[in-house]
């Protein structure tokens, strides 16, 4: 397991400069000059122009650029917005934790409504339950996110006045409820496909029949011999929809003015506000490696037939 761990670890340095170098091109490619977007588009002076690019190191090639970028980020140091002069780590430690407690309601929601619904789809088989999670779960993945975020204001914000219809607020939990139910709407619903079909696999396997030849009661069987080898690829696309939850809730923090890092992220772009860019997608790049890794070791514990850290693992 260690050395499994370790590994894994190591591993993450050619992936994480890798995907820098990946995202670094993309934003060097953006169309846009940072420095007429900072001054609002004004003619300026010539020099007072070069002496701006300068200090951004704008002037410099892009490859020199990348490897100043890799330089401060080993220090930690993600560089300042172009737009807001603030240091790019101050914007995310306040942008982040509305995003990740977002996130983490989206996904509480998504685990609990997709499992439930999924194991009851496999238990009830053809039945009325079963064709209704069917038929709701292939409505919700065709729905796009924009027009379920705002069909959901409507009614419970605008004709209904039980939610509040966008912002932070206080914070308090009515606030979470329309933003982290749109989050969750798509990974509810294919985590409840998942489930339902793990099920139905795993019931057909011969240690269920076992366990039923010796009189063990359904309920027992269901719950405590399918259910956790069931869980293995849910806890899977789980823990990496977290990652994913939260550096894909742009459109979600737009449509409901939530005062994350996807919104962050999004300004950015239009700013063409690049240390922000870099920052806010390296950042995600990192968190959702680590999540990969725990996963991983959570197999372990999960199914004891996986051993990792042994050799050829």
């Amino acid at each position: 397991m260690l050395a499994y761990i370790a590994k894994r670890v190591f591993q993450i340095i050619p992936v994480l400069i890798g995907a820098t170098l990946l995202l670094f091109v993309i934003v060097y490619v953006i169309p846009g000059d940072p420095v007429r977007l900072m001054t609002g588009q004004r003619t300026m002076d010539p020099a007072r122009y070069q002496e701006i690019r300068r200090q951004l190191n704008l002037d410099k090639p892009v490859y020199v650029q990348y490897f100043l970028y890799l330089k401060d980020l080993a220090k930690g140091d993600f560089g300042t917005s172009y737009q807001k002069g603030r240091p790019v780590v101050d914007i995310l430690k306040d942008g982040y934790p509305n995003s990740l407690k977002l996130a983490l309601v989206a996904i509480t929601i998504e685990a609990l409504l997709g499992i439930v619904a999924g194991v009851i789809s496999a238990v009830r088989r053809y039945s009325f339950a079963d064709v209704l999670v069917t038929l709701s779960t292939s409505v919700l993945v065709t729905v796009p996110v924009f027009w379920l975020g705002m069909i959901l204001q409507q009614i419970f914000g605008v004709w209904l006045h039980w939610l509040p219809v966008s912002g932070y607020g206080d914070g308090g939990p009515l606030n979470y409820v329309l933003p982290a139910t749109t989050l969750a709407a798509i990974s509810t619903a294919y985590v409840a496909r998942i489930m339902r079909s793990q099920m139905l696999e795993v019931m057909d396997q011969d240690y269920i029949r076992t366990a039923y030849a010796k009189g063990l009661r359904r309920k027992s069987v269901i719950y405590k011999h399918a259910l956790k080898n069931a869980l293995i690829p849910v806890v899977t696309y789980i823990g990496l929809d977290l990652g994913v939850l939260i550096g894909s809730a742009i459109v979600t923090e737009t449509i409901f003015s939530w005062p994350g890092i996807g919104y962050e992220i999004y300004l950015a772009v239009l700013q063409r506000d690049n240390p922000v860019i870099l920052g806010g997608v390296t950042t995600l790049v990192i968190l959702f490696m680590l999540i990969n890794l725990l996963i991983d070791i959570s197999y372990a514990f999960l199914d004891p037939r996986i051993r990792y850290g042994r050799a050829g693992s």
